[in-house]
């Protein structure tokens, strides 16, 4: 703060100081240059330097800068802690000519004047006009500015590099080449995060063993649950979790350039992909989204899950696509499938069928009873699945051995590290060399971390072997429990065998997931059920509390 003769003094100052970026504090003008030519200002001018605000890092397009809000903040309350606000130029306060002149007026309105080092204006009309035509210029060279940038990073992108911002989980940012004085950048993937994102897909396809596909809050919290944390050590919220289960980066597509300022997404057209090494294949990214999908209550209502109907949300019109309903005929006696379409928008939308509801269940069911539960047919049907499951379990175990040889390596170099404190070598008390055993000492913690948790997970799923007896068992007691005592069917459990049903003229198609049928087959052996792991609904009581909140 800067001393000034009483009697010279002509009022009170506050000093603000603005950078955009780290770069233009290094060759802009700088945060401490823009405090030493302020300071000789306001000892030139006479005034009293009582505060300096100083945002380092923050635009001039907008106001959402905390120095520059506590400073209006203290500039219009009363009575006014200083007389005039200290600025390099006008375009260290605002680069919007709007703002400017309704903060300028904000603070007039207390008493106080908005003063230039570079830009000495007066009040006269005069002076107010060449100020807002400056802000003007000010404005419109930022958007240049702004413009060209973007139009360097979307380039940067489309030949595949890293545009600087915090990589994903499970991927980090390396050095790919040198061009002149700036190093390009890639990503890779993150050996000891990206099992994290392998183990929330394959919960969220799969489940945990013990129960079906988990959801997004499930999924968040098994994780927390078991100290798995996110990169920097923190917990896991339902957000971030479905920001992970839904970004296409982890199929090697990352898109950038895809939201603006507003958070809205931009045309198509402007969109830039980059390629990424993919850390899910393509078929658990898509099963995963439609899984989710499903689960959203705004696609797929409860009722649709908990109803009694045997067909409900599964069966569909193979001409249109659209979901079939439920019509009654002769006072309710009779019910029948028919396409919803045909039936709001009449046979000119689609000439879809309706069918008996009877008759389609007992020929749907009676299908799987048939096909699809005897053993051999199960045994045929799974065959690709398992020989998937094999190959991922040998790229688990691979998975495992490049972290425990990733640990002891950490450890190898930690241990010269301390031969080398030892023998005199190396200083303990040097700052670089604490802070390089400290990270040596987490990746090493990671690491082991990590393959403990993968080492268990592989020694989990190598209890769920298929065997012969099982799938007999299985389909025997399928078999039993599909129908109900007096008529009828159990939807839960057809549920988890088919998941869409398609009717067409002479032909009824019937779909399920592999994936879904041998994850009931593990949670039914494992149970001693063939409802191991079908879905239900069960609504939960909101206690003390109106069950409708607003």
């Amino acid at each position: 703060m800067t001393a000034v003769p009483q009697s010279t003094v002509q009022g009170r100052a506050a000093l603000y100081l603005r950078v955009s970026t780290a770069r233009q504090a290094e060759h802009d003008v700088s945060i401490p240059d823009q405090r030493k030519q302020g300071e000789a200002y306001c000892t030139a001018r006479g005034y009293q330097l009582v505060e300096t605000f100083v945002d380092a890092g923050a635009s001039a397009t907008n106001d959402r800068r905390p120095e520059f809000q506590r400073m209006i903040e203290a500039g219009t309350s009363k009575p006014a802690p200083f007389d005039v606000v200290v600025v390099h130029s006008f375009s260290r306060f605002f680069r919007d000519h709007f703002e400017l002149e309704f903060y300028v007026r904000k603070l007039a309105k207390n008493g106080i004047r908005l003063l230039s080092i570079t830009q000495e204006m007066g009040d006269d009309p005069m002076h107010v006009m060449m100020r807002q035509i400056m802000a003007l210029f000010d404005e419109y060279q930022s958007k240049e500015n702004a413009k060209h940038v973007l139009r360097a990073l979307k380039e940067n992108a489309r030949q595949g590099f890293w545009n600087g911002s915090l990589p994903p989980i499970g991927y980090r940012v390396v050095a790919a080449e040198q061009r002149g004085a700036k190093v390009k950048k890639k990503l890779e993937i993150d050996p000891l995060h990206a099992d994290t994102v392998r183990l929330a897909f394959r919960l969220a396809l799969e489940g945990d063993g013990a129960n079906g596909p988990m959801g997004v809050k499930s999924i968040t919290k098994y994780l927390n649950e078991r100290r798995i944390f996110t990169r920097d050590g923190g917990r896991w919220g339902i957000g971030t979790v479905h920001r992970l289960l839904t970004r296409q980066t982890y199929i090697g597509r990352h898109e950038f350039n895809k939201r603006g300022k507003t958070k809205e997404l931009k045309p198509a057209d402007e969109v830039i992909p980059v390629a990424v090494p993919p850390i899910i294949d393509q078929v658990t990214f898509d099963t995963v989204q439609a899984r989710m999908k499903a689960r959203n209550p705004k696609v797929t209502p409860p009722q649709v899950v908990g109803g009694p109907t045997l067909l409900t949300g599964l069966i569909h019109c193979a001409k249109c696509g659209g979901a079939m309903t439920i019509r009654t005929g002769k006072g309710g006696r009779y019910r029948y499938y028919t396409c919803s379409t045909k039936a709001r928008q009449g046979p000119t939308a689609c000439t879809g069928m309706t069918v008996p509801m009877e008759k389609l269940d007992a020929l749907v069911a009676g299908h799987l009873e048939d096909r699809l539960l005897d053993p051999a047919r199960l045994e045929e049907v799974l065959a690709t699945v398992l020989d998937r499951r094999q190959a991922r379990t040998e790229r688990r175990r691979d998975h495992i051995a490049e972290l425990n040889k990733r640990a002891t390596e950490t450890d190898l170099r930690l241990k010269r590290l301390y031969d080398a404190i030892e023998s005199g070598v190396a200083d303990l008390d040097d700052r670089d060399l604490k802070d390089r055993i400290a990270g040596l000492k987490a990746t090493r913690d990671q690491a082991r971390v990590d393959a403990d948790r993968a080492s268990a997970m592989l020694e989990s799923v190598g209890q769920q072997a298929i065997t012969p007896p099982m799938l007999r068992k299985f389909a025997s007691t399928a078999r039993q429990r599909i129908r109900l005592d007096g008529g009828g069917y159990r939807r839960d459990h057809l549920r988890a065998l088919a998941q869409r049903v398609e009717v067409d003229e002479g032909e009824v198609r019937i779909m399920g997931s592999k994936s879904d049928l041998l994850r009931t087959l593990a949670a039914a052996s494992g149970a001693g059920t063939a409802a191991g792991g079908v879905p239900t609904f069960v609504p939960k009581w909101r206690r003390e509390r109106d069950s409708n909140p607003r």
